[in-house]
């Protein structure tokens, strides 16, 4: 039976495979390791195209390194993604699905932007969570690795719902543990489409310029590419039908409040288990 919670970037696979194929990319960064899903896609892509993946995740399952071992075109790095992207070179295009805050995401974009500009290669990055829930609120696998004046109060036993500010206790989406969510949602500094905006406008005041498409579906996929690059008309349009499609973002707010009604019902239910 599948899972309920459709949230994986691989829902996105033949639209970025074929994104990745549009600008000839053949060496690609992902920042958070899905073994069995995006990654494994990835890998089999490299292979076929004489390319690389590099994997950087610095909690990876032992099951993932386990195929990682058996995999020549994929190499793992075991740091956290602004530790580890210091150690590389510039790829063709990158995976962003790794921690969803602006601290995190913001970083991780000015990282990937020095390399390329240092090795001559466009920008293109992909990057998962820029609608809802994350957009415009911060999460934290890792709070205590944000700096203080980058943190913002957070709850690990608040749950989020669409157009609620503050995080519910005990109720809606919630990391039970695993994440915490900050305890306001918009505002300066605050989320990744948050982070990708502040980005974006740095280098527009730099007289650079990048597209920008928003898929809202699976919460969310934001392509960022160099204006300027070869092979920009092609990857545009490519995107253009999914871009800002209401069509999508109708189906996706429908999807939402479905799952959230669940975790209602299955939260209602659990005291009289108890």
């Amino acid at each position: 039976m599948p899972e309920l919670l459709l949230h994986s970037m691989a829902a996105f696979a033949e639209i970025i495979l074929d994104g990745l194929d549009i600008a000839g990319a053949a060496h690609v960064v992902e920042i958070g390791a899905e073994y069995g899903g995006m990654t494994q896609r990835l890998a089999e892509r490299a292979t076929a195209n004489s390319g690389s993946l590099t994997s950087i995740d610095p909690a990876a399952k032992p099951e993932f390194l386990a195929w990682v071992a058996g995999q020549p075109a994929v190499r793992h790095v075991a740091a956290p993604s602004l530790t580890a992207l210091g150690q590389l070179a510039a790829a063709d295009a990158w995976l962003v699905d790794g921690d969803h805050n602006w601290f995190t995401v913001y970083h991780e974009l000015k990282a990937i932007e020095r390399l390329c500009r240092r090795d001559g290669r466009p920008l293109l990055v992909f990057l998962h969570d820029v609608g809802w829930p994350a957009g415009r609120r911060d999460m934290y696998y890792a709070p205590a690795a944000i700096p203080r004046e980058h943190r913002h109060p957070h709850s690990y036993e608040g749950g989020v719902y669409p157009g609620v500010r503050a995080p519910q206790n005990g109720r809606g989406f919630r990391g039970m543990g695993h994440f915490a969510w900050a305890l306001h949602e918009g505002g300066p500094r605050n989320g990744v489409l948050t982070a990708i905006e502040d980005f974006v406008s740095e280098l527009h005041e730099a007289g650079r310029t990048l597209a920008f498409a928003e898929l809202p579906a699976v919460f969310g996929l934001g392509v960022l590419f160099d204006q300027d690059a070869p092979w920009s008309e092609a990857l545009g349009q490519h995107l253009l039908p999914y871009h800002a499609n209401p069509l999508l973002r109708a189906l996706e707010e429908t999807r939402l409040a479905s799952y959230l009604r669940v975790l209602d019902l299955q939260d209602g239910l659990a005291p009289l288990a108890a």
